[in-house]
């Protein structure tokens, strides 16, 4: 049957949308459709593709406003009357049609420290456990499609932001890194909070959500990116047990604030005045802690259960089976 299309076409001085009708078969997707286009109407346009198994990456667009491969995009997920509008990646510079200028990528794994082996162990005699293996293995399964990074907001709305983010394909990389029981740097998280930018990401998932490889992104690599950052940088007990622990890293610039452009204040690594010092818990006469009750030390909200509930419950409404006389 025939289906309408709405196709860019332009270069980097402009462009607009056209409208096509196009004869559509069953169990084709859109790559084919765009391949019919060239062969029958637009012979000039323009789009990258290679593989067309959803393994090289190549041939990233927008279907309908989301990123997606087009080769991996069935038509018999669309609507019988549904126009299907094809527009290039957005996060990147327009070179024409749908293929866009994504070198941005390239530069930041350039900019990525590679793997170091451990000294003294030559090539071949490395030796990792099975489990950690499996812990980076997730992140290798990256295709290199750039369509977590052009669904980065950060980069996406912000040109101004790319000289200091990496964005998620790369934060993946450096978690796979630190990950590794063989890198011999032991300063990734600093590299990545301080070089990549991890700071500027706040966890939206929407680098997760357009992955093809289906790569847990933001749960697996981003988040205990950050969690590591803030356990080496702001956690008093990690610091205190460091300084009286491991005076040999006193001298070194771990704790130093991050210069990442556009980073400031407290995710800046500048300590705020207003901070308080942790308070332990109230104990008693015999050096142990009351837990018959926990009252907070502020008013909280109103209760769950009801206005009238008050706790704790009076023995008449607690219901309590020992295991023992259940027997």
């Amino acid at each position: 049957m025939k289906r309408h299309f709405r196709v860019w076409r332009g270069d980097a001085s402009g462009g607009d949308l056209r409208d096509f009708d196009v004869e559509v078969n069953e169990g084709e997707v859109v790559l084919d459709i765009i391949h019919r286009l060239q062969a029958t109407e637009t012979p000039d346009l323009a789009c990258r593709w290679n593989c067309k198994a959803g393994k090289c990456g190549s041939c990233s667009m927008e279907i309908n406003g989301k990123p997606r491969l087009g080769c991996m995009t069935r038509m018999s997920t669309f609507e019988e009357n549904e126009t299907i509008t094809i527009t290039p990646i957005r996060t990147f510079p327009v070179i024409r049609d749908l293929v866009t200028d994504v070198s941005f990528n390239y530069e930041k794994a350039r900019e990525t420290p590679a793997f170091a082996p451990p000294p003294g162990v030559a090539p071949g005699e490395y030796r990792m456990q099975q489990i950690d293996v499996e812990r980076s293995q997730e992140f290798r399964k990256c295709i290199e499609c750039f369509l977590c990074q052009n669904t980065c907001h950060v980069i996406r709305d912000h040109d101004e932001n790319k000289p200091a983010f990496s964005g998620p394909r790369y934060f993946i990389r450096a978690a796979e890194l630190d990950m590794h029981p063989l890198d011999d740097r032991s300063d990734r998280k600093e590299y990545a909070q301080a070089s990549q930018g991890l700071g500027f990401c706040n966890i939206t998932k929407c680098c997760t959500e357009v992955c093809p490889e289906h790569i847990k992104i933001t749960d697996n690599a981003i988040i205990p990116m950050k969690e590591r950052v803030v356990d080496r940088r702001y956690d008093p007990l990690v610091w205190l047990g460091r300084k009286i622990l491991r005076r040999d890293q006193l001298g070194s610039d771990n704790m130093a604030p991050s210069t990442t452009p556009g980073v400031a204040g407290t995710s800046g690594g500048i300590p705020s005045s207003r901070a308080r010092r942790p308070e332990g818990a109230p104990v008693g006469p015999d050096g142990h802690m009351d837990i018959a009750e926990l009252v907070a030390p502020l008013q909280g909200g109103l209760s769950p259960f009801g206005e009238d509930m008050t706790f704790p419950l009076p023995p008449e409404e607690v219901t309590y089976h020992h295991p023992e006389k259940d027997r």
